[in-house]
């Protein structure tokens, strides 16, 4: 055997380490870092995420900025224009009294009132307002006629004692979605004509004519399915300002149904 060969350690003799451990002594080669699949993964996803909130978030920041959507939030959440408060009436019924204009969210408000008293058909629904939303009228109205309820032109007391009010322009609608609408002794309806508008220059005078016109049509298909008569149309359209019915119109036109049950 050759000496030279005596002095090498054999396989036995050098000690085991884990593979790719360097020896003692032996410093590994230094790498370059080089980002990973994982790690270009991370930043593609972080920049879809910027840019898919800066899309929606412009359009959001649109819808938000116009008048109506902070009109509505403002009525809805902030300081509603109409008041609601559900009182016993002298006859015996449940009645929800409600007072103001109607603003942009008053539909959606007047949900939550109705369900809050937790009104059932035959109940009340008490108005007392100048009008104003048209579309917002509607839907009361619409939601008063799906629940069943009666209308009443008139204002509570603090003892539930009514009073007699009125109720004129969109507070009409809402009167008219009555299953029963009671005319109460010196109350009063008032209606006029209706147009649609817009800012200056939006429209030309043949668009608004005929935006006008299909405002006219959907009130009068509205009436007439809630059984009032065709005939209210003459009526409104008579006059810019507001027209009075008299008692006895209401009821030929079938506007008013039935008199005061509590009277």
């Amino acid at each position: 055997m050759n000496p030279d060969e005596k002095s090498q350690p054999g396989l036995s003799d050098v000690p085991l380490r884990p593979w790719g451990e360097p020896s003692a002594g032996q410093q590994p080669p230094p790498q370059e870092h080089q980002p990973g699949p994982r790690r270009r993964r991370s930043l593609w996803s972080a920049l879809f995420v910027v840019l898919l909130i800066a899309t929606y978030g412009v359009s959001a920041y649109r819808d938000l900025s116009s008048p109506g959507i902070w009109s509505y939030w403002k009525d809805f959440f902030g300081s509603p224009s109409m008041t609601a408060s559900a009182i016993s009436m002298t006859d015996g019924r449940k009645a929800l009294a409600l007072e103001g204009r109607i603003g942009p969210a008053s539909a959606s408000w007047f949900r939550e009132q109705l369900d809050a008293a937790k009104l059932t058909s035959g109940d009340v629904v008490l108005l007392s307002s100048p009008g104003g939303s048209l579309d917002q009228g509607l839907i009361m109205g619409a939601v008063v006629r799906s629940r069943g309820l009666t209308t009443v032109v008139g204002r509570a007391d603090s003892a539930g004692r009514l009073q007699p009010s009125r109720c004129a322009s969109a507070c009409v609608f809402v009167f008219a979605g009555g299953k029963v609408r009671e005319a109460m002794p010196r109350s009063m309806l008032g209606v006029h004509q209706f147009s649609s508008t817009s800012a200056k220059g939006e429209e030309s005078a043949s668009d608004l004519v005929a935006r006008t016109q299909q405002t006219t049509g959907i009130i009068l298909d509205y009436m007439t399915r809630m059984g009032v008569s065709p005939s209210i149309m003459q009526a409104m359209t008579a006059s810019k300002d507001i027209r009075w019915l008299t008692e006895k119109e209401a009821f030929e036109l079938n506007l008013v149904t039935a008199r005061y049950a509590g009277a």
